[in-house]
């Protein structure tokens, strides 16, 4: 489904030096990596102390399973614009949202922390939460970063669907590569203000304090009316993906480029589940941008957590599957049919420990789930930390690791999981400054 607004002459300017459009094409640029390069879409870049990306995650860049048709995560996609198209217009009657689909996920550190206002010293700058090429490079860790970029060529409305990377545990619900999508909506003073019988006296701005409820550059006026707005824009799209049979729940957050924040939460299927998070946009961001007259909101939230819900798809990991069994359950012409996944197989779990004494200070749990990842591919089913203890007298520290291996579509013989689990043990060793026990 495309928009059909038209594109200012800057945007279009800007989408083909970005090479940015809303329809998908998969990349067909493999990563190569050598000593002192990392080559991906095309482009090489210099490896420095920062680099931690693998090739096994640089294998995912350019899958784009957003845009497959057929793929549940596509699928979700085209619901989320339904709404987005059915409901909210410009003046000449046409899709007030534009959709962006196709944005390479290598940006540039200002991009995808600095233009968000994220701190020097928050957590996921470090190395052990996010994927970097180099000190000036890395995988995007949200849709976020693009969000700057877009405002600055005069987009007051639109989507932004992407492959997002972070640096995480290995269980059923989490994986290094998934896909979001941010929605960012902007206002001019008459278009916040135009159901008011006396818009002309209420502002945008003001000098004032930041508060709980407010920014410091925000009358009261406005920052009510953009919770409003926001708030029932995202609980009407709650009902739309989920039906009208769930309960609704707004828990104060914290964002770094959000004030006042909120997360959404839901009760579906007699369980609570996080849905997304939102809030209105820094004034400082907007300054930035070059939309300092406006106000505005923003939201984001991951595309299998819905997934995974709607159509109780168990394990994340088969979003990335490539075998018809599963594929195949999806073909349908109407992304509201209703679609509950059958499991193609129940191969056994095979469970093999792994304990190690650790000789560097800086050891991360994630450069190990890294490296298993690397060797082990998708016959990793669970990692997880099971025993951790320091030694009075070696003066050491000791992990042991918890590795549940399981084919999504065949069983795996002892030999193959000795083998593997051994190749992990060396390779450990090797790279990780470790001493198996």
């Amino acid at each position: 489904m495309q928009s059909v607004i038209p594109w200012r002459r800057g945007v279009e300017v800007f989408l083909r030096q970005k090479r940015i459009c809303s329809f998908c094409t998969k990349s067909q640029v493999s990563p190569e990596t050598t000593t002192d390069t990392i080559t991906v879409q095309g482009k090489a870049y210099n490896r420095d102390s920062w680099t931690n990306v693998t090739p096994t995650i640089l294998k995912k860049v350019g899958k784009n399973l957003h845009c497959q048709k057929y793929h549940p995560l596509n699928l979700i996609k085209l619901r989320i614009n339904d709404f987005f198209y059915k409901n909210y217009f410009n003046k000449f009657r046409n899709p007030l949202f534009s959709v962006y689909d196709n944005l390479s996920p290598i940006v540039t550190l200002h991009q995808n922390y600095d233009s968000l206002l994220v701190p020097i010293d928050h957590p996921s700058r470090k190395k052990s939460d996010s994927y970097y090429i180099n000190s000036e490079y890395m995988l995007r860790a949200h849709t976020s970063s693009h969000q700057v970029d877009l405002i600055g060529m005069g987009l007051d409305a639109f989507l932004l669907y992407g492959d997002v990377y972070r640096r995480d545990a290995i269980d059923a619900s989490h994986y290094p590569a998934f896909h979001q999508v941010e929605g960012v909506r902007l206002y001019t003073k008459y278009e916040l203000f135009d159901k008011s019988v006396d818009n002309d006296r209420l502002n945008l701005f003001e000098d004032g304090h930041r508060l709980p409820t407010k920014q410091e550059s925000h009358t009261h006026e406005s920052s009510i009316t953009l919770e409003h707005d926001l708030k029932k824009t995202l609980e009407n799209l709650t009902l739309h993906l989920f039906g009208k049979d769930i309960e609704i729940k707004w828990v104060d957050a914290y964002f770094p480029f959000t004030h006042p924040s909120w997360e959404l939460e839901i009760k579906f299927r007699g369980e609570w589940m996080e849905v997304l998070g939102c809030g209105v946009i820094e004034q400082k961001i907007m300054h930035t941008a070059g939309a300092a007259d406006k106000v505005g909101w923003a939201f984001g939230l991951g595309l299998e957590r819905l997934a995974m819900k709607l159509y109780e798809i168990p394990d994340i990991r088969l979003f990335w599957s490539e075998d018809s069994g599963f594929l195949s359950q999806f073909e349908v012409d109407d992304p509201y049919s209703p679609v509950i996944y059958t499991p193609v197989s129940n191969n056994p779990q095979c469970i093999n420990d792994i304990s190690f004494w650790i000789n560097q200070k800086n050891f991360s749990e994630n450069d190990f789930y890294d490296l298993v990842r690397a060797v082990g591919g998708n016959i990793v089913e669970q990692v997880h930390l099971i025993d951790t203890f320091f030694h009075p007298k070696k003066q050491r520290h000791s992990q042991t690791y918890r590795i549940v291996y399981r084919h999504m579509e065949r069983p795996l013989t002892g030999e193959e999981v000795n083998t593997v689990h051994q190749e992990i043990s060396v390779k450990a060793t090797q790279t990780l400054d470790v001493d198996i026990r």
